[in-house]
Parts: C-alpha cells; structure tokens; sequence
C-alpha cells in the first residue's frame, strides 16, 4: 500500500482535493469530477491505438533503421523526419509520450525527439487546415515559419543543456518500460 500511496501520490492528493471540494461546494466539485471523468474517458479511447501502432512500430523497424534515419548522425534529415512524424499526427500531448519513449530505445536522438514533440505540439496538419481556413493562409504559413525554427532552436537548446548521461538515463528508463 505504501509503494502505491508514493506511485500515485498525485492521483491520491488531486482525488483527495476533489473530494474536498465536493464537500464544500457541491456543484463546484460534481462539474470538476464530470470534466476529469470525460478527461480520463478521452485518455481511454486515445490510449490503445496509439499503443497498438508503437507496439507495431516496436516490431517492424529495427534499432538500426531508426538510428540511421532519426539517430545521432541522421542530419537533416533526422530533423525533417522528426517534423513530418510530429506535424501528421493527431490528438493530445500526452500521446506523444509512448511514442517519445519508443523513439528513445529505438536510438532517435535526443534533439530529434525534442523536435518531434515541439512538432507535435505546434505544427499539425489539422491545425493548419484550421488556421489556413479561418484566419488567412498568410497568418498560418507565417506562424509556421516562425515555429519550425524556434522547435528546432530550442530542441538544439535542451539537448545541449541535458548532459549525455541524463539523456542515458533516459533512454535506459524508457528501454525498461516494456518490462
């Protein structure tokens, strides 16, 4: 029990904090559980395709593909390559993580891996479909133009703040997790 309490302790603390709120404002605390509720519903239908596609992708593309397209040595077309696969996906942030972490022990770069999550976040095609569409082509390719070298500027950033025994770190966490 103590292993779980620390494990999920904030699980425990944000449910605790509900509960409270709950108490001393009922509706308050009814619409706070209803939007958690609907959160957790959105995670359940996100989750299983998208681990459905990284256990594929696990099996299908050998460490030595991945390293030689998206690792450390990849270039260019590691960075292009980071920005396409984070730019056509779709859904939350919080997808991008399994998918992070397989990248991680497939041997991506870390720098590739940062790109591929700024991509993820910022540059979807969706989103530009929405921008270009309601706000003006000239608003959205603009934004874009500015995004992708920031992603990239600020990926180069943190890789280069992050020692390589961080990053080893990691890598080794995320190699374990299928376990």
């Amino acid at each position: 029990m103590k292993k779980f309490l620390k494990r999920y302790r904030s699980a425990v603390v944000i449910i605790v904090l509900m509960l409270v709120l709950t108490l001393f404002d009922r509706e308050l605390g009814l619409r706070a559980l209803l939007k958690a509720g609907g959160t957790i519903k959105q995670m359940l239908l996100l989750l299983p395709p998208v681990f459905l596609i990284l256990g594929l992708l696990d099996v299908w593309v050998p460490k030595e593909l991945m390293m030689k397209y998206m690792g450390d040595k990849s270039g260019i077309k590691g960075v292009l390559l980071s920005i396409l696969c984070g730019s056509v996906t779709s859904g939350p942030l919080y997808g991008a993580f399994p998918v992070v972490a397989v990248f991680m022990k497939k041997g991506a770069s870390f720098t590739n891996v940062l790109i591929f999550v700024g991509a993820w976040s910022t540059t979807k095609v969706p989103m530009l479909l929405f921008e270009g569409t309601n706000l003006g082509w000239k608003f959205a390719l603009t934004r874009l133009a500015v995004d992708i070298p920031g992603i990239i500027a600020i990926a180069c950033a943190i890789s280069a703040a992050v020692n390589k025994e961080e990053v080893e770190d990691i890598r080794r966490r995320c190699g374990v997790m299928d376990n």
